[in-house]
């Protein structure tokens, strides 16, 4: 079953930052540097325009690919310990 664009935009927003707000996040980065806090911001409104514009089959297959190394990542990290 295919997400929605909200659907798939939480889930993406929860990899990419961690759980964090994406501007929770812009906020951060500005309180370290306005330069680069003025990219991070940027890079977000991309983030945000590329989710809009992307196809929903896209989305869909970008995330399970996304969390399919994400799996892979936590199961090698699990044997290595």
């Amino acid at each position: 079953m295919a997400l929605s664009k909200l659907e798939a935009k939480q889930l993406l927003e929860r990899m990419a930052f961690e759980g964090d707000r994406p501007q929770d996040w812009v906020q951060d980065v500005w309180g370290l540097s306005p330069t680069l806090g003025d990219t991070a911001a940027r890079l977000v409104d991309i983030f945000d325009a590329l989710i809009e514009c992307c196809p929903d089959d896209n989305l869909d297959t970008l995330i399970q690919n996304l969390y399919q190394m994400y799996l892979d990542t936590e199961s090698s990290s699990a044997s290595n310990n």
